[in-house]
């Protein structure tokens, strides 16, 4: 178990520094061209890894058809919102908002699956909510500093949270970490082919080889998408999502870290208080105070 929540640890500080990553790949290579290669790359990699470690098979045709409804929601509009709004806001607003996707999650749950919410995870998505619109009017500029991009991001954690509602639905047949690769294998060309009718410059992938890029690009596609997807997934297998999700509030850590050490972005006064309110309405609303409190009962 120790050694589950340090690679969760690790993941959560990968993720962080990708939001990065990507902002500075996004500032050289259109970003929905960019997105359907480092998916491509990203899917190829797990694959090889699910062959590796023994889980690799084929997917049946109705297995193909849950594999694609997902996609759409979890690679295709998920990772194309993110690296277009990159192009559009910070990567600390970024990075606050996506902190907020437990309590989407939770909201969609309601919704869709008629799951029960207690007062205190009503509480909770209030205060996340309260939280995403002070990070969106951060800045010098209050309200008119409020941009496409953030609302992009905000589009982009919406479709991962729908995404895991539908997997919660469709309870697909296969091992998650399989699922996964093919997921953003799929995802990859569908991305592609959108990205040659609103870019259509494929000559810019070619930056790829600078030796800069090129190391930044594979850190993202590899190590956080490929590898940090596989090892999330396989902990909400064996920990469980409740414990899992207690380490979301990282990522958005580190993902200020990041976007003030690499990219050289201020953190205001409004970042912190946003960032307060979201990591308390995660905490409430995905349920992880209920959990610890009952544990606490049963140990009395």
């Amino acid at each position: 178990m120790t050694r589950i929540y340090g690679l969760l640890f690790f993941i959560m500080a990968i993720w962080g520094f990708n939001l990065s990553a990507l902002a500075i790949l996004v500032g050289e290579i259109e970003p929905v061209t960019l997105t359907s290669v480092r998916i491509f790359v990203a899917g190829v990699a797990v694959l090889c890894i699910s062959k590796f470690i023994g889980i690799f098979r084929l997917p049946t045709k109705a297995e193909w058809k849950t594999i694609g409804i997902i996609t759409i929601f979890n690679v295709v509009l998920h990772h194309s919102f993110l690296a277009i709004g990159l192009t559009k806001t910070s990567g600390v607003n970024a990075g606050i908002i996506l902190g907020a996707a437990p309590l989407m999650t939770m909201v969609l749950a309601i919704v869709f699956l008629r799951n029960h919410v207690s007062k205190l995870r009503v509480i909770g998505f209030f205060l996340g909510f309260i939280g995403i619109l002070i990070t969106s009017i951060a800045g010098t500029d209050g309200i008119a500093n409020i941009s496409f991009g953030d609302l992009f991001v905000l589009l982009c954690m919406i479709a991962q949270a729908i995404s895991f509602i539908l997997i919660s639905k469709l309870n697909p047949t296969f091992d998650p970490r399989l699922l996964t690769g093919y997921m953003l294998l799929t995802g990859s060309f569908v991305i592609f082919i959108v990205s040659l009718f609103i870019e259509g410059d494929l000559t810019q992938i070619s930056k790829l080889f600078h030796w800069k890029l090129g190391l930044i690009f594979l850190f993202s596609a590899v190590i956080a998408t490929a590898f940090g997807h596989m090892v999330y997934n396989f902990a909400i297998r064996n920990v469980g999502p409740t414990e899992t999700t207690i380490f979301v509030n990282l990522n958005t850590l580190f993902a200020l870290i990041g976007a003030f050490v690499f990219l050289g972005e201020p953190i205001l006064k409004n970042h912190f208080i946003g960032l307060v309110f979201i990591v308390i309405g995660v905490f409430l609303g995905s349920g992880t105070l209920e959990y610890m409190l009952q544990k606490r009962r049963q140990r009395i």
